[in-house]
């Protein structure tokens, strides 16, 4: 995609992610042993739930992604749609993707790449703060962004700028975190082959 994108777009965008690599964001991530926080989300009807309720006691793989207009998480979303869901639903390990957008957004996410799992919002990144993988984009990228006709303001539910990076958690049966793997460069995703390695660990 970067080719696509006008000089200043890349920029800003590189600029942003050696910050946080720099800076290292990831670093006070919670670990595995840490219970995920499981405050109110809401579905893609806009209806209350937890993801606590979607799994239903039994151990799942939780996808953190930035929203519908983001096109790594469209491609990355589909691909686990294709690979990744057959594979967990013979361990009957449940796939989850959050996103602070709106309800509205988790729909077209599901509509537009045909998605089977469950896509929640997760207004103001409550899950993702808690467990220290938000970051805030830079007033450069925010601009272009705007620029590029992408309005984070009006994609997220809280009317807010911040954003998750994109992550995948295994958590057991009773909600803790086996295994996490974030990524603060947004073009980067976590492979198929190592989210079902963690998932065979859990026995």
């Amino acid at each position: 995609m970067a080719g696509h994108l006008p000089a200043e777009a890349v920029e800003a965008f590189t600029a942003d992610q050696k910050r946080m690599v720099d800076d290292g964001v990831a670093a006070d991530a919670a670990l595995p042993g840490t219970a995920l926080p499981d405050p109110e989300v809401l579905d893609k009807q806009g209806n209350p739930t937890r993801i606590s309720t979607l799994r239903a006691s039994r151990p799942a793989v939780v996808v953190f992604y930035r929203g519908a207009w983001c096109p790594y998480c469209n491609l990355t979303l589909k691909a686990y749609q294709d690979t990744l869901v057959p594979a967990l639903a013979e361990r009957g390990v449940p796939l989850i993707a959050v996103s602070p957008q709106k309800p509205d957004g988790s729909l077209s996410t599901a509509e537009a790449n045909a998605l089977t799992f469950d896509v929640v919002s997760d207004p103001g990144n409550q899950i993702a703060s808690a467990l220290g993988i938000v970051i805030t984009p830079s007033e450069a990228s925010r601009t272009v962004t705007e620029r590029l006709g992408i309005d984070l303001r009006e994609a997220n539910a809280d009317g807010g700028y911040e954003l998750p990076m994109p992550t995948v958690v295994v958590v057991d049966g009773q909600g803790v975190i086996t295994w996490r793997d974030i990524h603060p460069d947004y073009t980067t995703r976590t492979e198929v082959t190592e989210i079902l390695a963690a998932v065979a660990q859990l026995g």
